[in-house]
């Protein structure tokens, strides 16, 4: 059985996370991935992975959507998905989704997934954090979403940037429950 899962890219640093985490779903044959990447995200994304990393992100999912298309599948509660992650998250998106400012697609799939008591997994990347920030975070995890900041657990040894950036998208996909095994090992002490 396919399961429809969001992927939304926004502008914050951290595209990395974003791009491994679109790997590790198109990766899952049940998964039918949609994806949304905002305009600030594209310039993110070129920056930090290169000009031709988007072409790789577009080609990794099922449905690439874009963010100005509010119309779009993604934007209905009627069209069943198994959540969202939107990875990174920055402190702009989530401000919109803590308050329900639905003006670009990715905020109003966002929107649909807590209205529809969805899985919603914001990998909200920001430092230091401000009470308005926090609030926001607050304000979402009140209405059922999952906040993950990307921080690196460093207990598992990484021997490199990119081992962090892995470990961070499976655990936000793991969030998710899309597998029989979760993608990270469990800890065994």
């Amino acid at each position: 059985m396919m399961r429809r899962v969001i992927l939304g890219i926004s502008g914050a640093s951290g595209a990395a996370i974003g791009l491994q985490v679109g790997r590790l779903l198109a990766a899952i044959d049940t998964v039918e991935l949609h994806l949304v990447v905002t305009s600030a995200a594209r310039r993110t994304i070129a920056h930090e992975a290169g000009n031709e990393a988007m072409g790789r992100l577009i080609g990794l999912a099922t449905h690439f959507h874009s963010e100005s298309d509010i119309g779009a599948s993604i934007a209905s509660g009627s069209f069943r998905t198994a959540g969202m992650i939107v990875a990174p998250c920055s402190m702009r998106s989530l401000a919109a989704i803590a308050t329900g400012i639905t003006d670009n697609l990715l905020t109003r799939a966002a929107d649909v997934q807590l209205k529809e008591r969805r899985r919603l997994v914001l990998l909200a990347r920001e430092t230091p954090l401000h009470l308005g920030h926090l609030r926001n975070m607050v304000a979402v995890t009140e209405m059922g979403a999952v906040v993950m900041p990307p921080v690196p657990s460093f207990y598992r040894n990484p021997a490199s940037v990119e081992d962090l950036v892995a470990h961070i998208a499976a655990r936000a996909v793991d969030l998710l429950g899309l597998t029989d095994a979760p993608l990270i090992p469990e800890w065994k002490g």
